[in-house]
């Protein structure tokens, strides 16, 4: 058994010790957020703060970080008020928003590390895999969410959901 931290929860795993975190996060621990790429650490869209140091989980067995402390991206906030998700919300750099979690996750611990980046210490650091193309938004939201979290801008966004209100508009029906 592998015992260690998940998003500040003590967790005891009962799998094989080369079991992938990836693995043990998705379907033990129910913590899909964690998305599986290619399986083989090339595309970041597992990747994991552990111990303060951004992994791509796809290639960290759970016997290797016993007493660890993992965050993944629903320990990040649970309100999705971390400067990451605030300035991604903010600049829409989302789209089909399946490797959006691991760069996120890459993004908060590289503003841990670096709380200012340049844009080619971005560029350099987050070497995660996005089909979408969303790398003309990635630098300048990573940027705002530096200064989100120096505290020198303030982002207001909507949270996600929809107002009860809005749900089951009744639309007027269109006259000839």
């Amino acid at each position: 058994m592998t015992k260690f931290t998940v998003n500040n929860q003590p967790v005891e795993f009962r799998m094989d010790p080369a079991t992938p975190l990836l693995w043990a996060l998705r379907d033990a621990a129910n913590l899909t957020g964690t998305k599986y790429g290619c399986g083989t650490g090339q595309c970041g869209a597992c990747v994991v703060d552990i111990d303060g140091t951004a992994k791509k989980s796809c290639l960290v067995p759970i016997g290797t970080i016993e007493g660890s402390f993992v965050t993944t991206i629903e320990g990040l906030s649970h309100d999705r008020s971390h400067p990451v998700q605030v300035a991604f919300v903010a600049a829409n750099v989302g789209q089909c928003g399946f490797c959006v979690p691991g760069i996120v996750m890459t993004a908060s611990v590289l503003l841990k590390d670096n709380p200012s980046p340049s844009e080619e210490q971005i560029r350099s650091g987050i070497a995660n895999i996005c089909r979408c193309g969303i790398y003309p938004r990635l630098v300048e939201a990573i940027q705002r969410a530096g200064r989100i979290q120096r505290g020198e801008e303030t982002v207001t966004t909507p949270r996600p959901g929809i107002d009860p209100d809005d749900a089951a508009r009744v639309v007027p029906a269109l006259t000839p």
